[in-house]
């Protein structure tokens, strides 16, 4: 074997929004990141459209939100649905609903761009091939991979190995992960059509023979969903699906003869159902598809995938720079594993829902009539959304503890800001809100890994779980840690997140 060894902190694996979204992360808690990508260039290809709300909200937090919109106003919708059975995200308090039309290739250019920007290194053409043994160790000095560039085969050594390599997952594989789950019954067919006059199925239509579903994507393209009736699954090195199969399919269902068009390209999909046992291995951790498989639904899969690179990324970070509390980077699995839990038990039960037969009838029935309850329609938006999720991550009772920051309007020395900004840089923030001495000097000597701002929340409309609130403590991924008074409460919470302070502030 030639080549010679590349030292950086940390290999991630795979440049999809997962992996992209992890090295910039990485970048900005100041370790180094190397991104191997076997594909050489993009596909161009979207999956997935748009984002849910709590990705929106993550996206805010680190100031790129804009650029998804081009320089245009981003759509939102305020309407969501479960299993196809619709409802309205306003029983929901945030600052955002979803993000509709765009396009998966586009959240990853925006994501690569900004990564690159923030020093992170990525290798297009460069294949994972194998991992060598001693990965295990947690106390030893590192992993070493194997891979395939474009030169030829080279090996790149670092601390850590972060496989966002999607479902099929060769690092998942290479590490010797578990992956438990449901193997799939069934195909689906996705595809970007042309010169086909399709009237919109927004939310899809079920008819004897199957589900389908339409959307316009551009002028002249829509974006087709084919879900026919007892379609068997198929491996991944069976015959590539055809545009004739899927229009054969769409007539099959619909009686509409669309065989006349053409497709930009077409795929498949299945309601196969996984998630690794754990999510880290001595040195080596997964993070998105490559960590949970499931039915696809609302934009959830690229949704989950995110949060796990900003839970993943501020704690990678921290280790590596030395001085990590004991145990923080095991709390990514403790909080993210239960998540991906939540995921596959909503797009699994969404599945039946939406994709059951005749005798799935009485279920979709009483799902409507359950919906009309705002009590449900707030617990469904809120697991689809995202909004919902709540870490074990200490004790008392404030609302906001375990919970995502919402957005809001605060007054400081500085004038008026937002909670969002305030996470831009990806440090934790000490929130005074009661402009209390005391309070800011409990994080004294962390400066380099707290931010401490004093302001004033601005006043809304009903009720405000900031109102009484005298402070907050906010990890980097949003995520409130303490919130309250009580300064006992507030150091462990700070040594437990971010280490012991120091004189000057280093952390080391």
């Amino acid at each position: 074997m030639e080549g010679t060894a590349v030292d950086t902190d940390v290999i991630v694996v795979g440049a999809g929004p997962t992996g992209l979204m992890l090295a910039a992360e990485l970048r900005l808690g100041g370790a180094r990141v190397i991104v191997t990508e076997q594909l050489a260039r993009p596909t161009g290809q979207s999956r997935g459209l748009g984002f849910t709300a709590r990705a929106m909200e993550v996206f805010d937090q680190r100031g790129i939100l804009p650029r998804f919109g081009q320089g245009e106003t981003l759509e939102i919708s305020p309407m969501g649905h479960f299993g196809g059975v619709q409802f309205d995200y306003t029983t929901l308090e945030g600052g955002h609903f979803g993000a509709r039309g765009i396009p998966q290739s586009q959240t990853e250019a925006v994501l690569e761009e900004w990564a690159r920007a923030l020093g992170a290194d990525i290798r297009r053409g460069w294949q994972f091939l194998e991992l060598a043994d001693g990965f295990l160790d947690s106390e030893g000095d590192g992993v070493t991979v194997t891979v395939q560039t474009p030169g030829g085969v080279r090996q790149l050594r670092a601390a850590y190995l972060v496989g966002c390599d999607g479902g099929h997952s060769n690092v998942r594989k290479a590490a010797g992960f578990d992956f438990p789950g449901t193997s799939a019954t069934r195909a689906m067919f996705l595809a970007d059509v042309t010169g086909c006059e399709l009237r919109p199925r927004f939310l899809g239509e079920r008819l004897p023979n199957g589900m389908v579903m339409a959307a316009p994507l551009a002028e002249g393209v829509d974006r087709i969903i084919v879900c026919p009736n007892g379609t068997p699954a198929r491996g991944r090195d069976e015959m590539p699906v055809t545009f004739t199969e899927v229009a054969d399919a769409w007539q099959h269902i619909t009686g509409e003869d669309i065989h006349g068009g053409g497709a930009e390209w077409v795929s498949y999909f299945t309601d196969a159902s996984r998630q690794a046992s754990e999510y880290r291995r001595g040195r080596v951790l997964l993070a998105g598809d490559a960590a949970h498989i499931h039915l696809p639904a609302g934009g959830q899969g690229l949704s989950c995938g995110v949060q796990d690179a900003a839970n993943l990324g501020w704690k990678l970070a921290a280790v590596i720079r030395g001085g990590a509390p004991a145990g923080l980077l095991d709390t990514y699995h403790g909080e993210r594993h239960p998540a991906g839990s939540r995921l596959l038990m909503n797009t699994r039960a969404q599945g039946m829902v939406f994709l059951g037969g005749p005798e799935s009838d009485p279920l979709r029935e009483l799902f409507s009539e359950l919906i009309e309850y705002d009590d449900v329609k707030r617990h469904l938006a809120g697991i689809v959304s995202g909004l919902d999720i709540r870490y074990e991550i200490g004790d008392g009772d404030h609302p906001l503890l375990g919970r995502r920051l919402p957005r809001r309007q605060l007054i400081g020395q500085d004038g008026e800001m937002s909670t969002t900004e305030l996470l831009h840089p990806a440090r934790g923030v000490l929130l005074d809100l009661g402009d209390d001495a005391r309070i800011r000097q409990v994080a004294a000597g962390r400066n380099d890994r707290v931010s401490v701002i004093t302001a004033v929340p601005k006043p809304v409309e009903g009720a405000d779980p900031l109102t009484g609130t005298a402070a907050l403590l906010i990890r980097p991924d949003g995520h409130v840690a303490w919130a309250g008074d009580e300064l006992d409460g507030l150091a462990k919470a700070l040594q437990r997140w971010f280490g012991p302070g120091t004189r000057d502030g280093s952390g080391a």
